[in-house]
């Protein structure tokens, strides 16, 4: 799922090409694709485009007359600028088309027509200063890996850019928020600051100027998203997981959680009492 840096990346990308033109027609390929009916899709017809705004993980396009197009891409949506794919919509401006598309079978991209700016929920975390980012993060007691990715509590952050907030802040994806010590806020509120800025400047340098086309959650420079049995670039051991539902949460055991291994909920109901606790018991359970 796109997410606050490939957003924040989208958003200005969409500036330079559709602020001060006019959208001309909108085709919907997909059924289930618009979530309003008032105001209706045919009131943006005509209307110049004057703001386009990062709410959370959903891009805001403002025309004339305060009424907002938003686009959540949500999993598997992108967007293209002037290419001939034929996606589930095309957003035909007077200087160019963009298309968004949807891969999978699952299609949740949702398109909004509303009569005022959307507003994230969350406080934004580039922003927050951090008496902000504690009042947010101890709101409620959970995880730390759900709490970052609440969106009620922090604006655009998804499951890739919490593994490596918490990789970089040697935090548990599993430690309670409720129990965190002032330090370990302000470690997790550093690095996510941290964290977010400096994938905004290197998916800005990527996409040097052009219409942002490798939109992933995988990229090869993070630390441990998507690295499963990889070595941690900080010291080494292997990255291990957590899967849960479509998800899955990757963390190394030694900067994050005292080398000890987190329960995946599967395996550990089909190993029971013989689900390694360590790095050491695991090594031991492979050689069985």
């Amino acid at each position: 799922m796109p997410e606050l840096p490939d957003v924040v990346v989208y958003v200005e990308a969409l500036r330079e090409r559709i602020a001060g033109h006019r959208l001309g027609h909108v085709t919907l390929r997909g059924p289930f694709l618009l979530r309003t009916v008032d105001p209706p899709l045919e009131s943006l017809y005509g209307r110049t485009v004057t703001a386009i705004e990062r709410a959370g993980k959903r891009i805001a396009i403002g025309v004339e007359g305060n009424l907002w197009l938003a686009i959540h891409l949500m999993i598997a949506g992108r967007l293209h600028w002037r290419t001939k794919r034929q996606g589930v919509a095309t957003f035909e401006f007077d200087n160019g088309a963009l298309t968004l598309t949807e891969s999978g079978t699952q299609h949740r991209a949702q398109i909004l027509v509303l009569d005022a700016c959307p507003a994230a929920a969350g406080v934004e975390p580039l922003e927050a200063p951090p008496e902000a980012f504690a009042a947010a993060l101890r709101a409620e007691n959970h995880t730390l890996k759900r709490a970052l990715t609440d969106p009620r509590l922090f604006s655009g952050i998804g499951n890739a850019y919490s593994d490596e907030i918490l990789h970089r802040a040697r935090l548990s994806p599993v430690a309670l928020t409720h129990r965190l010590s002032t330090d370990e806020v302000a470690r997790l509120h550093a690095a996510t600051q941290e964290v977010l800025a400096e994938w905004v400047t290197r998916l800005r340098a990527e996409a040097a100027g052009k219409f942002p086309e490798k939109v992933t959650a995988f990229r090869d420079e993070m630390a441990v998203h998507g690295k499963y049995k990889q070595p941690c670039p900080r010291c080494g051991t292997k990255v291990q997981r957590i899967r849960y539902a479509a998800n899955e949460t990757n963390y190394c055991p030694q900067c994050q959680t005292g080398g000890r291994l987190l329960a995946d909920r599967a395996l550990s109901r089909l190993l029971r009492e013989d689900w390694p606790r360590t790095l050491e018991e695991l090594e031991a359970l492979k050689r069985r």
